[in-house]
């Protein structure tokens, strides 16, 4: 009797779990279809072939086919042909995104093919505001970035971390590795086929939060931004920076960078040959930066400001042109 009064109770447990499980899937896609809805209706392109949910007993594993999404007031676009958004069902606040390995972006200035092995990413959302960012974690093997005008780059390995200060509602703490980046080869003229680091740590102050919104409507901007360390070495080349900048509602940025600079002529050609700085300004920046490196004494190092003030950007005291807007689409 008591044998058959456990068994009824682990029969009346599964099933129980079962239609919770069914229930759960089915209301996780519902609310997929009506955001897919929603964005079509604020004129969004936002399709898909299929959406399914899997995972059972334990996750629910959300796996999109055929996706288009395009936001017409950023002019951003994403083309995937598979996609999956994962979370176990006994933890929904901590999702594991899954990206395919080619997808297309597109952005106002051209569109970008991305290609690469085991591109994911974990997040967990925080409890106490809805669909909010707690912390995040991205990974890829290898990564590819092939833009339509040409000129790939390719990433061996790639991590990135963001986490929210605790002590500051809208501050995120970012942390950057990559490993095996190749440059493209007109760029790399002269140096090794990779470099050797690529890091950086930095905080960054935004208007409000980023959750879901953030996605569906405008973004949250940055107000402050502090550089903890920035570092590049590329064979003989190495680039530093560090410092703080304030950030006003237009994007225009306020405050200073120190860099470091090994080789600085090198990395003056990089700018020149990658199209970052017109052959003239370059030749204006190598004739001050030769005198200024004369008078500290060695003539390969610089240690400058980079200052960011009135719209204008100066490497030490000399003016190299508007400031960037630091405005994220």
């Amino acid at each position: 009797m008591r044998v058959k009064r456990l068994l009824l109770v682990i029969l009346l447990a599964a099933s129980g779990w079962a239609g919770w499980w069914v229930w759960g899937s089915q209301s996780l896609r519902a609310a997929h279809e009506d955001w897919f809805a929603e964005r079509r209706a604020d004129g969004w392109v936002a399709e898909y072939d299929t959406l399914s949910v899997q995972g059972f007993p334990n996750r629910f594993d959300v796996r999109l086919t055929g996706l288009s999404l395009a936001d017409p007031a950023t002019g951003l676009a994403w083309e995937a042909p598979v996609f999956q958004l994962m979370r176990l069902s006994y933890r929904p606040r901590h999702l594991i995104a899954v990206w395919p390995e080619e997808f297309l972006l597109a952005t106002p200035r051209g569109k970008l093919g991305v290609s690469g092995q085991d591109l994911r990413a974990s997040l967990i959302l925080r409890p106490d505001e809805p669909l909010a960012l707690e912390r995040a974690n991205l990974a890829a093997e290898t990564l590819n970035l092939t833009p339509a005008e040409g000129g790939a780059w390719a990433v061996a390995q790639l991590s990135a971390a963001v986490q929210r200060e605790a002590t500051a509602e809208a501050t995120y703490r970012f942390a950057f590795t990559a490993e095996g980046v190749a440059p493209p080869a007109p760029l790399a003229r002269g140096l090794p086929e990779t470099l050797e680091a690529l890091r950086a740590d930095l905080k960054v102050g935004f208007d409000r939060s980023w959750n879901m919104a953030a996605i569906e409507g405008t973004r949250p901007q940055p107000r402050k931004v502090e550089i903890t360390t920035a570092e590049l070495r590329w064979g003989r080349l190495e680039l530093a920076a560090a410092g703080r900048l304030e950030v006003d509602a237009e994007g225009w940025p306020e405050g200073r960078l120190d860099l470091r600079a090994q080789n600085w002529r090198e990395i003056l050609r990089l700018g020149r040959d990658g199209g970052m700085l017109p052959p003239g300004l370059a030749d204006t920046l190598e004739e001050g930066l030769s005198l200024l490196a004369r008078l500290s004494g060695n003539r390969e190092t610089l240690d400058l400001p980079l200052s960011f003030r009135d719209r204008v950007v100066s490497l030490g005291p000399i003016p190299i042109g508007p400031a960037p807007r630091l405005v994220i689409r």
